[in-house]
């Protein structure tokens, strides 16, 4: 029996959702003046954020779409006078659509006229299509009344009272040297090899996509397709080519909605990340992926979906068909190719950082893995000679990915245990569940028992009892470090920490250092001992939180300095503990947009990029209890910069502190 999944869809709609409509990059307000008692001048003014740009009514065709009002019932209740006149615009030449393009930039402001042709109307209803772009274009539609009884403004900005306005600004530290804060060098080239380690794993999942039932038999079909039916062998290879590009670029087109979301607000792809609910959507999504790569049941897409493809590669012809039989295998590879991009997805979450930028880094690796065969078997036809024939081989490789991806799905259901603070997961828990599951891994890849997809009982591979014994040491590795006989630290990120354990602890701060999880609070300490603050913007869910605290935190000559020489404040960014009522309020940022801060997480995470402009943890800060910054500010690196960054730090305090 096939299943339609709609699991990748629904986590794509889901993220609309999450993301609020507060957080449109333009903020609207309409107002009108009576000019008669028949004439009106209705204005629409649109607040655009920085870096966006709304297209003008007039902006030259065959570029992107313009603007365009609709007026309800116009023509029967009024008319209007002229058209729809602008305010200033910008003309740009835009070399991808060879036109110049017209649009606004910070501010926009749209007036017409209308005549009433109906004294007994009151009301006129406008509907306002538009396009607002950055790195990419959002289509949105707005509806706009004009109450014409009284002559008030109508604006759809949130009002924000005064209480919230003094909590907000509360929030605003009056931070002293905070020229320091900008990021090393050291740092950027971590970053960036970070993205090269994210491209990696991609490039990683593309490659054992390429072994699965779904991709593998269609290698030598496609390259033998593009290289028979062309006039000239050149002309073949070139097509091959082509078709291993349009594999890439569908795959980096499927990253590109995430920009948006990472665009309109710093902090909603961390908000997406360790939402409780998605996390546990994620865990579900997962474990069916994993039952379809046991044999269970098939994963596909709606076969219309392919067929309609296949018809249009067949009748478009040159690099358009090329295209849509690009497509038309994205597809029919879902199968197999969907849990693979899902523990991608999902491996690209637990990062912390500029998700959006990961997961492009991440989805392009995959698309490069997948395309290369293609092309590389193009260039030399003779390879595909050498190789292997599809069999049960590959039947093992689905089941093992299916153990992989049970093994991650409980680090989702982790994320939301640690997140809401149930206690359900505790580290003992789900180090034993994952010993369990690789001891299975390691009794199938045996011989020990099968799956319902098997075919019949064959001899071992050596390939085989290699990864069954690779597995059995994992197992033991587990075992191991659940008794504490050796440290976890390769899985650094991935259990639950120490601290959340079943037995008793003395803190729930991380290695057991004494820590605040209030700023203020631990301020006020801080001045009571005339320490310096090490502010530590930390998550739950963080996976480079953990490795930092447990590969460099712990070092002997470092975990000394933090215990005794700084006073510890960690901020949860991720932490959806609701606050106080009486702490609750609406945040509103310069731009006019309003954030309602309900949960502890939220409370952080708009203080840390009100404060520091960063959204990323790990993120730390030194600082003196009178808010001096001493020294920049620093992310995830080793242990010998961080040692002499927080030495630096120290100095520095104590060097004000003399004077």
């Amino acid at each position: 029996m096939k299943y339609i999944t709609l699991f990748i869809v629904l986590f794509i709609s889901i993220l609309p959702v999450l993301s609020q409509d507060d957080d449109n990059p333009v903020l609207w307000s309409h107002e009108y003046h009576k000019i008669s008692d028949t004439e009106y001048e209705l204005i629409i003014k649109g607040d655009i954020f920085e870096g966006w740009h709304v297209y003008s009514q007039f902006t030259a065709d065959g570029g992107s779409m313009p603007s365009e009002f609709t007026f309800d019932k116009a023509g029967t209740d009024y008319e209007l006078i002229g058209k729809t006149e602008e305010s200033e615009t910008i003309t740009e030449y835009v070399e991808v659509f060879d036109v110049d393009e017209t649009f606004f930039k910070d501010e926009v402001v749209f007036t017409q006229k209308i005549r009433l042709l109906d004294p007994n109307v009151r009301q006129i209803d406008v509907n306002l299509w538009y396009q607002v772009c950055k790195e990419v274009c959002i289509p949105v539609e707005k509806d706009f009344s004009f109450s014409l009884d009284g002559g008030t403004v109508i604006k759809s900005e949130k009002e924000v009272d005064a209480r919230s306005l003094a909590m907000g600004k509360a929030l605003k530290l009056d931070l002293k040297n905070k020229t320091l804060l900008t990021d090393s060098v050291g740092q950027a080239l971590e970053s960036k090899s970070g993205l090269w380690g994210i491209f990696g794993l991609g490039f990683l999942g593309g490659l054992i996509a390429l072994l699965t039932p779904c991709v593998f038999p269609m290698i030598p079909l496609t390259v033998s397709f593009f290289t028979k039916h062309s006039q000239k062998k050149s002309k073949g290879i070139a097509n091959a080519i082509l078709y291993g590009f349009f594999i890439v670029l569908i795959y980096f087109a499927l990253s590109l909605p995430f920009h948006i979301f990472d665009s309109v607000d710093s902090q909603i792809l961390n908000t997406i990340a360790t939402n409780i609910w998605l996390n546990i959507v994620f865990f579900v999504v997962f474990v069916f992926f994993a039952f379809s790569f046991f044999g269970y049941y098939e994963l596909t897409l709606p076969s219309s979906w392919a067929n309609r493809m296949d018809a249009a590669s067949s009748k478009v012809g040159g690099g358009f068909g090329i295209f849509f039989m690009a497509v038309t295998l994205a597809i029919v590879s879902f199968s197999c190719t969907g849990p693979i991009l899902g523990g991608l997805l999902g491996s690209t979450v637990l990062e912390e950082g500029d998700v959006a930028v990961n997961l492009t880094a991440g989805m392009t690796g995959f698309g490069v893995a997948l395309a290369l065969p293609f092309a590389l078997f193009a260039l030399f036809p003779a390879w595909l000679n050498s190789l292997p024939k599809s069999g049960g081989w590959m039947t093992t490789v689905k089941v093992v990915l299916g153990f992989l991806e049970l093994a991650l799905a409980l680090k989702f259901l982790s994320n939301a245990d640690l997140v809401a603070h149930w206690g359900l997961l505790k580290r003992e828990i789900f180090l034993g569940i994952w010993i369990l599951l690789f001891v299975l891994l390691t009794l199938y890849l045996f011989g020990v028992f099968r799956f319902p997809h098997d075919g019949p009982k064959q001899k071992l591979s050596i390939t085989r009892k290699g990864v069954g014994v690779v597995s059995a040491a994992f197992s033991l590795y587990l075992i191991l470090g659940l008794l504490n006989i050796s440290n976890l630290k390769l899985l650094s990120g991935f259990p639950p920490p120490d601290f959340y354990s079943l037995q008793e602890t003395e803190s729930d701060c991380p290695l057991g250092i004494d820590c605040f999880k209030d700023f203020d609070k631990g301020i006020a300490y801080a001045k009571s001992v005339n320490k310096p603050v090490l502010l530590d913007f930390t998550g739950w869910a963080c996976v480079n939180c953990r490795k930092m605290e447990e590969n460099v935190w712990s070092e002997p000559d470092i975990y000394p300095i933090l215990k005794e020489d700084y006073v510890l404040i960690s901020l949860y960014i991720d932490d959806r503990k609701e606050l106080p009522r009486e702490e609750q309020f609406d945040f509103k940022f310069d731009s006019g947009r309003v954030k309602a801060i309900e949960t502890v997480g939220e409370k952080w995470g708009t203080f840390q990029t009100l404060n520091f402009n960063s959204a990323s943890q790990p993120f730390y800060v030194l600082m003196s209890p009178n808010l001096e910054v001493l020294n920049s500010s620093i992310q995830r690196t080793d242990s010998d910069t961080y040692r002499d960054w927080l030495k630096t730090g120290l100095a520095k305090f104590r060097e004000l502190s003399m004077e």
